[in-house]
């Protein structure tokens, strides 16, 4: 069973297989002056209950099922999540136990902690109203292209897209005058994103948001991959771990149709290295296309 969480042998065990260097520099970015200004969300109570019953060699359904009904919006998301277009059945599931059974228990995982992500990093901005559904519709956008291609984890692949910004509404509450870090950041051309973030705070989303994921225990592959989505070298290089440049790419190509099915401005990342994205993905751009029609109603539950 793989799922976007990992018990601490597990997480020892897949470091070794992936860019260790990234969680290191992680590890001591956490301790600079700059990070110490961020407010964190605490790792909270109910996922590590999560992720200590994922844990198990066979995961006791029953305790799962005890987590999700302990709180009653978890619950709710439960049932949301069963009833969107991505699991259509013959009539709506009305139970915890239902929407267990339609979903699994790694996808059952999945949406309990995306919940618990939306519930601790409040949005307090009028600049990200819409950040949690934009986030929800780029991981369910992750999630169907991962049924797509091949030897792709579709649960890690929702985590990664639900938190890979997740730094963003850390950093606005955090960082003074960062409404504005945002506006400029979006309106130059000379330098990137992460950039203009790095030059008024001395950090960035990409690190605050890997941060979240490395305190909340999420798999090795999400923590890496959010720390380097903004990398221009990232899908390029020779070196990255396969696993993490996937995720990396398929965030590109999920954020591509998100815009365009909203039909904002194509985004500085896909104009840089769109075209590696879909060439390491093996993606056709006459996919795309389809996967657009696909992914309307989709996106509309989202």
């Amino acid at each position: 069973m793989v799922t976007a969480t990992l018990n601490p042998a597990e997480r020892t065990a897949a470091l070794s297989e992936i860019t260790t260097s990234v969680i290191d520099v992680l590890d001591q970015l956490r301790k600079t002056a700059p990070l110490q200004s961020i407010v964190f969300p605490p790792y909270p109570a109910l996922l590590a209950q999560l992720q200590a019953a994922m844990a198990e060699a066979e995961p006791d359904l029953n305790e799962v099922a005890r987590i999700a009904t302990s709180d009653v919006s978890m619950s709710m998301a439960l049932l949301k999540a069963a009833n969107s277009p991505l699991y259509a059945v013959a009539g709506p599931v009305q139970t915890i136990g239902q929407a267990m059974n339609l979903l699994g228990l790694d996808r059952t995982a999945t949406v309990m902690t995306g919940f618990l992500a939306q519930r601790a990093i409040r949005i307090n901005s009028p600049h990200l109203a819409r950040f949690w559904e934009r986030a929800s519709k780029r991981a369910v956008a992750m999630a169907f292209m991962a049924r797509k291609l091949t030897g792709m984890n579709e649960d890690v692949a929702y985590t990664y897209g639900l938190f890979c910004h997740a730094g963003i509404p850390l950093m606005m509450q955090s960082c003074k005058g960062y409404a504005g870090t945002i506006a400029e950041g979006l309106a130059r051309t000379d330098r990137s994103f992460v950039a203009t973030e790095n030059a008024n705070h001395r950090t960035d989303h990409a690190v605050v948001g890997a941060l979240v994921a490395r305190m909340w225990r999420l798999h090795p592959h999400v923590v890496a991959a959010i720390k380097l989505h903004h990398d221009d070298h990232c899908v390029n290089s020779k070196l990255a771990d396969p696993d993490v440049k996937n995720l990396v790419a398929m965030g590109m190509v999920a954020e591509h149709l998100m815009r365009e099915s909203e039909g904002l401005a194509v985004e500085k990342d896909w104009l840089v290295c769109g075209e590696q994205a879909l060439a390491w993905l093996q993606i056709q751009p006459h996919e795309l296309a389809d996967w657009q029609i696909e992914l309307k109603d989709v996106y509309d539950a989202a």
